[in-house]
């Protein structure tokens, strides 16, 4: 056949050409080709509570098998509005301020979907959850980046302040944090309030691990705070909380009229969630004892993995939430630890047997600071046999 006449894909302009394979793609592959224990990706290697399987067993021999409402099953958004009232003192609407979603990643692009116009912008603050640039850049956004303090990633509020111009359509926040660890205090919290009262910036609250916030501090949640809630659409994610991060189930609390714009986003997007999980969710939220214990039962794993790691070269860096740890790794007595962030990752990954993720591959720059994540949603033998293997160093 003449080549003239073959079959041609017509060239494409990618509406994403900086984006490639993602680190935790790149690290979970390496972590399997060398039999490596996997710390790096977030999430659990155990089990749910068996009772959640078969609820939604349950579920869906009870015939709850077709379309759900848009907005998501009313006995789920109702138990969400009710836990949301018992632990943060704020009630939404169930019927016009609450959506069901898949997963919070779909929640975040919607949000920003529904309230971005070409042009806008939207700050993020870095080191930032690697779905959150790509998002706004498909929304048409201007992605706008504040650098948290290195070291203690904590809100730079000057450099907040700085960043808001009359452009600025919603700042996107993310507590507990994802990779530091970090959680917002109530101060913190109050002084961003202030900050945005003159403005008419959006706040985009992404809260996906609300029940791992450790040594007996209260989660701030934006809906505690009247002035950020008036202004916030807020993410929350069953997987991370019962660990079943593959059922892709979140929810999302905004005033009406911001629920409103999101809505009419959600349902062309997605437009509904899977059913028979959202009858179990429902179910399952009757009891308010697995996530109310989530705290304990992921600090327990935490001060495992950290006297782990104080018996190694690594500098702890504070792990306040998350099942995220932080560790410096320029004190460590290995030539490899001038490597930059992500090439020590392999190597770790591939000599000592342990994956992590670079701090580096959360910033748009790829800024380097000598700081790793590891990852300790993992059963205890997991985490032994980690710390065996970083013994070495």
């Amino acid at each position: 056949m003449d080549t003239a006449t073959l079959p041609r894909t017509p060239a494409l302009a990618s509406r994403l050409p900086q984006v490639g394979t993602t680190i935790f793609t790149v690290m979970s592959a390496l972590a399997a080709e060398h039999g490596a224990v996997n710390l790096g990706q977030g999430f659990p290697d155990f089990g749910c509570d068996p009772a959640l399987p078969d609820a939604v067993d349950a579920a869906m021999r009870a015939g709850h098998n077709q379309y759900p409402p848009m907005t998501g099953v009313a006995a789920l958004r109702e138990a969400v509005v009710a836990k949301v009232e018992r632990l943060y003192g704020r009630r939404y609407d169930v019927n016009s301020e609450i959506t069901v979603t898949a997963g919070a990643t779909q929640a975040i692009l919607t949000a920003l979907l529904a309230v971005v116009h070409p042009g806008d912008e939207v700050i993020v603050l870095e080191p930032c959850y690697d779905s959150y640039v790509p998002n706004i850049e498909l929304a048409g956004g201007k992605v706008v980046r504040v650098p948290l303090t290195p070291g203690t990633f904590r809100p730079d509020f000057d450099a907040i302040a700085a960043a808001i111009t009359p452009r600025t359509r919603a700042l996107l926040i993310n507590s507990p944090h994802n990779p530091s660890g970090m959680c917002w205090t109530d101060a913190e919290m109050r002084r961003l309030e202030e900050l945005l009262a003159p403005t008419d910036v959006l706040l985009i609250s992404d809260e996906v691990y609300e029940h791992m916030v450790f040594d007996g501090q209260p989660h701030q949640s934006a809906a505690r705070f009247p002035g950020l809630a008036a202004r916030a659409l807020i993410v929350s994610s069953f997987g991370k909380t019962y660990h079943v991060t593959g059922w892709k189930v979140g929810t999302v609390v905004a005033p009406a009229p911001l629920m409103a714009e999101f809505r009419k986003v959600h349902q062309f997007n997605v437009f509904t969630v899977n059913t028979p999980m959202q009858h179990a969710l429902a179910a399952y939220m009757a009891n308010p004892a697995p996530y109310l214990d989530l705290p304990a039962f992921y600090q327990r794993k935490r001060d495992l993995f950290r006297t782990g790691l104080a018996g190694t070269r690594f500098k702890l860096l504070p792990g306040e939430g998350t099942y995220f740890q932080c560790v410096d790794i320029a004190s460590l007595a290995v030539p490899e630890r001038d490597l930059p962030e992500a090439d020590f990752c392999r190597w770790l990954t591939q000599e000592i047997g342990v994956a992590a993720i670079p701090l580096s591959a959360f910033y748009g720059n790829g800024f380097d600071q000598k700081v790793v994540r590891f990852c300790f949603a993992k059963k205890d033998e997991t985490l032994e046999e980690a710390l065996k293997r970083l013994s070495r160093l």
